[in-house]
């Protein structure tokens, strides 16, 4: 089952990233977290009524952590693994901002977000080798400039969009919209990796163990 085989990963924890994205590995391989395995969960995304932004964050990110943790605890080889999951939620005051997966969905987004403030939550799950769940929800404040339409049309032929919360994915062509950001950069990314770090750490995880080879 694991994917990173090392000399380190025999005498560490094991750790699972409930996630496909290749973000999400990308920033925990960041800080020297190679998961043992990938175990994405497919949940039901759509808010619930009067849900707040902050709130549907924070629930998926626990919902995903118990479906992967249910298929990590049937496996043998991840018995005892330490479990990390995310979700991020786009809003624009209360409303919450789809996951685009049609081009006018994208538009919307676009158009809606443009000269303006938005708010990105990003929930964090850390899941304990006892089943214990500790979470963090993070919120970081971006503004985007004003988009001229063919701005918009050209982000649009890219297909970056496509899956992305809000529309957009910072790290890629949309930085160029961005002309400020208060918070984490990385949680608006898909990882709030230094809550991330802290959570692991605070349940014993060693987080910094790879950092020794790192030279």
């Amino acid at each position: 089952m694991s994917l990173f085989g090392s000399r380190e990963s025999e005498w560490r924890p094991k750790l699972v990233l409930a996630s496909a994205s290749p973000r999400r590995l990308q920033l925990l391989q960041q800080i020297g977290l190679d998961p043992d395995a990938l175990l994405p969960a497919d949940v039901d995304e759509t808010p619930l009524k009067l849900e707040k932004p902050r709130d549907l964050a924070k629930r998926l990110a626990a919902e995903k952590a118990r479906g992967a943790l249910r298929v990590a605890r049937a496996d043998e080889a991840l018995k005892g693994a330490y479990l990390v999951s995310a979700d991020t939620v786009v809003a624009v005051g209360r409303r919450i901002l789809p996951k685009a997966e049609i081009v006018d969905e994208a538009a919307g987004c676009l158009r809606l977000l443009s000269g303006r403030q938005h708010r990105v939550y990003t929930g964090v799950c850390v899941v304990t080798p006892k089943d214990g769940f500790r979470e963090r929800v993070v919120e970081t404040r971006v503004r985007f400039k004003r988009l001229s339409q063919d701005e918009i049309d050209s982000y649009l032929a890219s297909g970056e969009w496509r899956g992305k919360a809000g529309g957009y994915a910072i790290q890629g062509l949309a930085g160029a919209f961005v002309t400020n950001l208060v918070g984490s950069y990385p949680a608006v990314v898909g990882l709030p990796i230094h809550e991330t770090a802290a959570l692991l750490e605070g349940e014993g995880y060693p987080v910094r163990l790879s950092w020794l080879n790192a030279a």
